[in-house]
């Protein structure tokens, strides 16, 4: 999922990840309200319509076969049941305005519900958790979080490994991402 807090070129290198990656055969993406502004501010990627393919761009090929875009409203999606199964959800980044829905089971839209279908059925659900500096509601919504059973994934990049560039930053925070969830990716 994708949410309207600032890092958009994270959940688009994700994205372009996922897709690349053979071992992933069905990608269900879900992109916010808010974070189709953010991906228009920061990205220059504007509208729902086509959002996978404009984040992958023409290097990519046609993702629909792999990638399902759900709309956020569609709390009747598959992956808002228990008895669809996925392996992982990852909310990339996440405001903490989804932290919170998440920490405090309001299910109000698609990637709460299927955060909390996540929870409930002790999936893993990684929240790349987006803000500075944090106050002590994140704080305590983080700590809600954790305690129901997701991992808190703050976006902090690395430097040790000396990234050319901003899009190499995010790749190489993507791939501990997804280490973490069971899908090491080749350095």
């Amino acid at each position: 999922a994708i949410t309207g807090a600032s890092g958009a070129i994270y959940a688009r290198e994700m994205i372009r990840t996922l897709v690349a990656d053979a071992r992933e055969t069905r990608i269900h993406l879900v992109a916010s309200e808010s974070s189709l502004r953010v991906l228009a501010e920061e990205l220059k990627v504007s509208g729902r319509n086509d959002l996978t393919n404009k984040l992958l761009g023409t290097e990519y090929g046609d993702s629909r076969a792999k990638v399902k875009q759900l709309a956020p409203t569609d709390i009747g999606a598959s992956i808002a049941s228990g008895s669809f199964l996925v392996d992982a959800m990852v909310v990339l980044p996440c405001s903490m305005g989804t932290l919170s829905g998440i920490a405090n089971g309001m299910a109000s839209n698609l990637i709460e519900r299927a955060a909390d279908v996540c929870l409930k059925e002790r999936r893993r659900l990684i929240l790349c958790v987006r803000e500075t500096p944090f106050s002590i509601i994140h704080l305590r919504n983080m700590q809600y979080a954790a305690q129901a059973g997701a991992t808190i994934y703050p976006v902090i990049p690395t430097h040790y490994n000396h990234p050319a560039d901003e899009t190499e930053m995010a790749r190489q925070f993507v791939y501990r991402v997804l280490a973490h969830v069971g899908l090491p990716q080749p350095n």
